[in-house]
């Protein structure tokens, strides 16, 4: 007997549509304002040296730096389980870390709130973790508790997917041809996209095996322009809208903190001066000192940190900000730490090793910059810098500027 998917017959009957204006609220609340995995050698990974000039342009365009949420696309019931017939389904508790699409709505909760839980899979791990701990340390509730959050992410994410339609902007970011080899990639105008699953995914903040397991392989490897997939109902990353850009500095924004952490693979990024965590009560000395929330944390994003051989620990000043930034491959600096003369220029694109953007530091040849494998974010080590997902490193200019303050520790 020919047996047909539920979740088949469900989406069956979902109308189709290319663009649409964002849902009512009725749909999906506003996001609460409340402020990804491979070995020890990463070739895909490596220091920016140096970098073409740019036509200055202070202003980053509203659908790349994610200033206000939005929804991308039509939103559309979560995929059914059908649970065995003697079975009766049972909802998440709310007071632990969620499964199913509870989870789905947390990690694209975080995601849109800038605490980035890493690859949205619907599998809350390590990152999802540390994300839920910043929300809770910026919203004054117990560190390690999931009440709060998982109430929260309920209210703002009804609706965890979507149907996406594939642009037709991404025949221009999607080349099946592009090489491995770097010499022959040296030979290309950009370091595309290799199939519009792998748009598709980095657009949703997700990977191709999630994509998969939502819409099965066939779909996903024989995607093309027009083409309508299921994704997480998260705000979407618009490459399309990039263009080469320098951010120059912004008294506001410069004057942030950013602190790299190492060991938990995180980048938390701060005002100034952080607001007190406990506030005493001085009409009575003593009662115990109510905590709130530190509202000085404004997001905070998983990492890959560089290798400790090229690492370099202190303090140092952000200096340039760049997106579509070209990569200078020398092996022999890669290698050794020393330049050569038979380096040859990587063009830009988000496949290039340094992904979309690149923000340099004081400490020549250290920065935080995108990277061509965000599945790979804490796992895969790079060179000596510092890794973040394309979606998420997109949004630093809307968070830092040049003068800001590195902490790597």
């Amino acid at each position: 007997m020919l047996r047909i998917p539920l979740y088949a017959l469900v989406f069956a009957s979902l109308p189709v549509v290319a663009q649409v204006p964002s849902p009512p609220a009725t749909q999906r609340e506003p996001v609460l304002k409340a402020l990804p995995i491979g070995g020890d050698d990463d070739p895909n990974s490596r220091p920016l040296a140096e970098t073409p000039p740019v036509t200055a342009t202070p202003e980053i365009p509203q659908d790349v730096a994610f200033a206000k949420p939005r929804i991308p696309a039509v939103p559309v019931p979560a995929v059914p389980t059908a649970p065995p017939a003697t079975e009766e389904v049972v909802p998440n508790p709310i007071d632990q870390k969620p499964t199913g699409d509870d989870a789905v709505r947390l990690q694209i909760f975080l995601d849109d709130s800038k605490f980035g839980p890493g690859v949205i899979d619907g599998k809350p791990g390590r990152f999802t973790e540390l994300a839920v701990k910043s929300w809770n340390e910026v919203n004054g509730h117990p560190i390690d508790g999931w009440t709060a959050v998982n109430l929260a992410a309920r209210k703002a994410v009804p609706n965890p997917f979507a149907m996406a339609v594939v642009p037709e902007a991404a025949k221009e970011w999607v080349d099946s041809s592009l090489p491995y080899k770097r010499s022959l990639q040296a030979k290309k105008k950009r370091m595309s996209y290799r199939s519009y699953g792998e748009f598709m995914s980095e657009r949703y903040h997700c990977d191709v095996p999630y994509l998969i397991e939502l819409n099965g392989a066939s779909k996903v490897n024989n995607l093309k322009p027009h083409d309508t997939i299921i994704v997480p109902n998260v705000t979407p990353f618009h490459i399309e809208n990039l263009t080469e850009t320098k951010f120059e500095t912004e008294e506001s924004l410069a004057a942030r903190h950013l602190v790299v952490d190492t060991k938990i693979n995180q980048v938390r990024i701060f005002e100034a001066a952080p607001a007190a965590l406990i506030v005493a009560d001085p009409e009575n000395p003593d009662a115990a000192p109510a905590s709130r929330g530190n509202r000085g944390l404004l997001a905070s994003f998983p990492i890959t940190p560089g290798k400790p051989k090229f690492i370099k620990f202190g303090t140092w000043e952000l200096r340039n900000m760049v997106t579509l930034p070209w990569w200078r491959y020398d092996q022999s600096l890669l290698d050794t730490g020393r330049r050569s003369e038979n380096a040859i220029n990587i063009p830009a694109g988000p496949n290039s090793p340094v992904g979309i953007i690149w923000n340099g530091t004081s400490r020549p040849g250290i920065g935080l910059h995108g990277t061509s494998d965000p599945e790979t974010i804490g796992r895969a080590r790079s060179a000596g810098c510092i890794r973040l997902a394309n979606w998420d490193a997109i949004r630093l200019p809307t968070l830092v500027r040049p003068g800001a303050t590195v902490e790597i520790r």
